[in-house]
């Protein structure tokens, strides 16, 4: 094809290569002096088209693997061979990270979940099973220059934000099922939206994730909801079903408004809930997925726990503890790490304990306890407790931001007094074992927490008030034992 727009997106794509990594040219020759030209391919040419390129760069090539790591030894840092049984060997170049894969033809088989690889020959047919024709595009590098190659209207598809498949989606999604999860990724990321023949197959092959791993649906879940525009991905998801094979509980949250019109939507709730959570974001540094996960998932008790209140009325009792559990649950079967599994269940759990602060009645004592229980995770439930007031009563919202602020305020004036970052008590178990002459004992970790609630309570004691405090504790402790045994 050489249309304008093709002439245009081949140039783009160009200029945008040699702007971020001036130095595969050289490769490129290699390639082409070797009689196998190299081509940048698939995701790389679209996102460099938009202008978004990374150094992450994909290329292939009609050179079989032992050629290609011939061809990038001396140019590259590093050469690794993981993917070698897919035709595939990578390279690293100072912060360039490159992929280099032979072309090729693959078979699936309908109840496996790897393919059976077989090499190709032409470009035209490497691109042909690749997913979407918005990423079945290739700019080639020769000596004489470059060539954009679109043999499936990818440039047309991307410039009408269109997501089609170079076959049939049947086709592409019985190869490789994941691409159900991509095409609702890139709808998200990109803002294409799937063709009518994309979402039908979709509607009746999304049986098929099944037989993907949890860990390849999580990383495709992670870039949907690490994408700019979350929202159009996950509302895709629930609508074509495919929600019920990575996150069940999210068109759960789809519950019946009541007839008082009491209480929202809770599934449209928790959507806004994590885009006004994506604008905070900058407290926590940037992108975050532990607080877009605990946003999407704050609310997912409340199915479990809806109950009708006489009169009208819907409530939720304990609606964050049974979605702490539910959160715990889910995450771990879609093998998330330990560490992200326990700050969104924590997360989950604290999420409505601001609502007990009312006008600002807390003590210290429970400032300090919201503190303690939040842990590192202080900045994110701040973020994710401003973030959960949805209402449309703006005296109502401003009265709680208020609130919210006075409450950080307060945070921050314990925290200038006292060490309220990492509160512990007065004394150490060293100190508790030499003072009350015992050794190391279950009593020792009593006297700790006992020392702590007073460190909660009333703050920093000293050394001589906690130590006298330790003492009149140590002989209530064994006077009791005492009366215990005589009885």
């Amino acid at each position: 094809m050489n249309s304008p727009l093709h002439a245009a997106a081949g140039q783009l794509a160009l200029q945008e290569l040699e702007r971020l990594a001036p130095e595969v040219r050289e490769l490129a020759s290699r390639f082409s002096a070797g009689g196998h030209p190299l081509a940048l391919v698939g995701g790389c040419v679209r996102d460099a088209i938009l202008g978004r390129l990374s150094t992450d760069l994909d290329f292939t090539t009609a050179a079989r693997p032992t050629e290609i790591k011939k061809m990038l030894q001396g140019w590259c840092d590093s050469i690794w061979e993981t993917g070698i049984e897919y035709g595939t060997i990578s390279g690293a170049r100072g912060d360039l990270q490159i992929e280099i894969t032979t072309y090729r033809s693959e078979l699936y088989d309908p109840e496996s979940r790897k393919p059976q690889v077989e090499f190709g020959d032409s470009l035209e047919g490497d691109l042909r099973r690749r997913d979407f024709t918005i990423n079945a595009m290739a700019l080639v590098l020769e000596e004489s220059g470059s060539r954009f190659v679109d043999p499936f209207g990818g440039v047309t598809a991307l410039n009408e934000k269109r997501l089609s498949t170079p076959g049939t989606p049947e086709e592409s999604f019985s190869d490789d099922p994941l691409r159900i999860m991509r095409a609702i990724r890139f709808a998200a990321q990109l803002g294409v939206t799937p063709d009518a023949a994309v979402l039908t197959a979709i509607n009746v092959m999304k049986d098929r994730l099944s037989i993907i791993s949890a860990e390849r649906i999580r990383e495709e879940f992670n870039k949907l909801l690490m994408s700019d525009h979350p929202r159009i991905g996950l509302s895709l998801m629930v609508s074509t079903g495919v929600a019920e094979y990575v996150m069940p509980e999210l068109p759960k949250l789809q519950l019946e408004i009541d007839e008082h019109h009491r209480h929202k939507d809770v599934y449209e709730h928790s959507l806004i809930v994590l885009e006004q959570a994506i604008e905070m974001e900058e407290r926590l540094g940037g992108p975050n997925l532990v607080i877009r996960l605990a946003a999407l998932m704050h609310d997912i008790g409340k199915p479990k726990t809806r109950a009708l209140i006489p009169g009208g009325g819907v409530s939720f009792h304990h609606h964050e503890v049974v979605g702490a559990h539910l959160a715990k649950s889910r995450l771990k079967a879609m093998r998330y790490s330990n560490d992200i599994v326990n700050d969104v269940t924590t997360l989950v759990e604290l999420h409505l304990r601001f609502h007990g602060y009312g006008s600002g009645e807390w003590t210290d004592s429970a400032v300090r306890r919201y503190v303690r229980d939040a842990e590192h995770l202080l900045t994110h439930l701040h973020v994710l407790t401003r973030s959960d007031c949805t209402t449309r009563n703006a005296r109502k919202a401003a009265t709680l931001a208020a609130i919210y602020d006075d409450l950080e305020a307060r945070i921050a004036r314990l925290a200038e007094e006292e060490e309220l970052a990492s509160i512990r008590p007065d004394l150490n178990g060293n100190e508790i074992m030499e003072i009350l002459e015992v050794k190391p004992s279950r009593l020792v970790g009593a006297a700790y927490d006992y020392l702590m609630e007073l460190r909660l309570d009333r703050g920093p004691l000293g050394r001589e008030i906690a130590i006298a405090e330790l003492k009149k504790w140590w002989l209530e402790n064994q006077s009791n034992q005492s009366n215990q045994s005589n009885q």
